[in-house]
């Protein structure tokens, strides 16, 4: 699969990836359409010249997208893609998880395992080490958090949308303020600690293909491992805002 030549390209290539989901009501739709609409925001900031980078914003997301489509391309060819991904779309195969937790899944393959790579992917190893430039491409980050933030209660009502009767208890609706809060909390962390593995993953880059295929399979073990807090009962996002959703390579 070719990558995205840009946003436009990106955005057009899953709304067309994105009717099939929906035709066979395959539960990846859900995380497919919430990360569709947030790319679609992001193209909107970029058009209003909201980055200070928006030349770089654009490559980014295109980047960051790739790993995703490559992996549901692989999946959908009878192909392992990485674990954390292939755990996502089994889950949605296998049916019977509220529809949030689809979500999540796709999220922690997304953010965990996909973003720092994406990362690393338009950042060289000496613009890692320059700290003013290493500066405004965080800044630009922390732009797209609020982006992600300014969605959570559309994303929610979509979720509301689609769910079965009865899916949320009158607890899940009591406590529905305290969720949106808890999603913006854990995603601004979970993406914090993104800069953090991209730096690790920089430096064994530098050790060599060896040294980073290595620091790769500890970033997806991570990953995979963090999918038990999402399968695990209870008030998920509440859980995840205390506990924590990022993963962080050791150093």
């Amino acid at each position: 699969m070719e990558p995205s030549g840009n946003i436009g390209d990106l955005i057009a290539r899953m709304e067309e990836m994105l009717v099939p989901l929906d035709r066979e009501d395959d539960e990846l739709q859900h995380f497919h359409a919430t990360y569709l609409r947030t790319t679609r925001a992001v193209k909107e900031e970029i058009e209003r010249l909201g980055f200070l980078d928006n030349d770089w914003v654009e490559r980014w997301d295109v980047a960051f997208a790739d790993p995703y489509l490559v992996a549901l391309d692989r999946w959908n060819r009878g192909e392992p893609p990485p674990t954390p991904w292939q755990i996502a779309f089994q889950a949605c195969r296998d049916r019977g998880l509220p529809h949030l937790r689809y979500v999540l899944l796709g999220i922690n393959a997304h953010i965990n395992y996909d973003l720092p790579q994406a990362l690393l992917a338009v950042i060289t190893d000496r613009e890692f080490d320059d700290v003013e430039h290493v500066a405004r491409r965080a800044s630009d980050h922390e732009r797209i958090d609020g982006i992600l933030a300014g969605r959570v209660a559309a994303e929610d009502r979509e979720l509301a949308r689609v769910e079965a009767a009865g899916e949320r208890t009158f607890l899940d609706r009591m406590l529905q303020p305290f969720n949106r809060s808890g999603t913006k909390k854990f995603l601004k962390e979970a993406r914090r600690k993104v800069w953090a593995n991209a730096r690790q993953l920089s430096l064994a880059r530098r050790a060599g293909p060896d040294a980073l295929a290595r620091r790769l399979a500890e970033l997806e073990e991570l990953s995979r491992a963090r999918v038990a807090d999402l399968r695990a009962p209870g008030q998920v996002v509440l859980k995840l805002a205390r506990r924590g959703f990022g993963v962080e390579l050791a150093a």
